[in-house]
């Protein structure tokens, strides 16, 4: 069984601060030891279950060095690989060999979302709402799709609880949830001491993968439409000479196409 670990920052128990999830500041070598952590349960549960191939993909930008590389390599558990990529979104090798399902660690909620902790969505200076086929998602929701183009479930979302919420409007009640937080604001929780939040991770991923079949690839449909509205007009300009690529109000770009990811590879790359 081949299993895809997508992890992020700001859904792991303990961090409530950007400090925590930006490289350079001396909150965030906690925030990593965190992370790692985090991301070792889903390894442990998925090695549990019977995976025989497990690669971890670091989906936090944490700016400059650390972008997507905010893992902690040396304590990373020897059952798995991981993937430090350029640009997000860009690693779909390992999607396109195959994989049984995808497990998500540390997400956070999509942008505007009240009880989200630190909730964004791609760029919290600039993204202010994402859209599929007129449904709003956040960036589990753009996992999802990534590993859905490929045919890969996503069966297991970790992080606050409107995170988790999230996950289950999108994929379905039958999605495994773990909440190892309850947002209290945007920088503020009642969490679960780590070892206690890694126990259920590893629990989750391991109950998770014992029925391959319980959520659908996600799939926004075809054609599709992704719609972008951003905090201000100015990052709309960039866009103006992109193929497939319309602004279409002064604050919105639409990027439409067959499928998603070419509609997704249209504009965000």
């Amino acid at each position: 069984m081949k299993v895809f670990i997508v992890s992020d920052m700001e859904g792991v128990a303990g961090i409530v601060k950007w400090q925590q999830v930006t490289g350079g500041h001396a909150m965030y070598e906690e925030g990593r030891r965190l992370y790692t952590g985090e991301i070792n349960a889903a390894v442990r549960g998925a090695k549990a279950a019977g995976a025989t191939e497990i690669v971890v993909m670091d989906c936090h930008g944490a700016g400059e060095g650390w972008t997507f590389n905010s893992l902690i390599p040396e304590e990373l558990d020897p059952a798995c690989e991981y993937v430090v990529q350029n640009e997000w979104t860009e690693y779909t090798a390992f999607l396109e060999a195959g994989v049984d399902a995808a497990l998500f660690v540390g997400m956070h909620a999509m942008a505007g979302t009240r009880d989200g902790v630190l909730a964004h969505t791609v760029s919290g200076s600039s993204w202010w709402r994402l859209r599929f086929n007129g449904v709003e998602v956040g960036e589990a929701g753009i996992n999802a799709a990534l590993c859905g183009t490929w045919g890969c479930p996503v069966l297991l979302v970790t992080g606050d609880e409107a995170a988790c919420r999230e996950g289950t409007a999108l994929l379905g009640s039958r999605l495994t949830t773990v909440s190892v937080k309850q947002g209290l604001g945007r920088f503020s929780a009642r969490q679960l001491p780590g070892p206690r939040a890694r126990e259920l991770i590893e629990a989750g991923a391991r109950t998770a993968l014992a029925d391959l079949s319980a959520v659908e690839p996600y799939d926004p449909g075809s054609p599709c439409e992704i719609l972008v509205d951003f905090n201000t007009s100015d990052h709309v300009e960039k866009y103006r000479y992109r193929p497939g690529v319309e602004i279409t109000e002064s604050r919105q770009i639409a990027s439409r196409a067959e499928d998603w990811w070419t509609a997704w590879r249209q504009f965000f790359f």
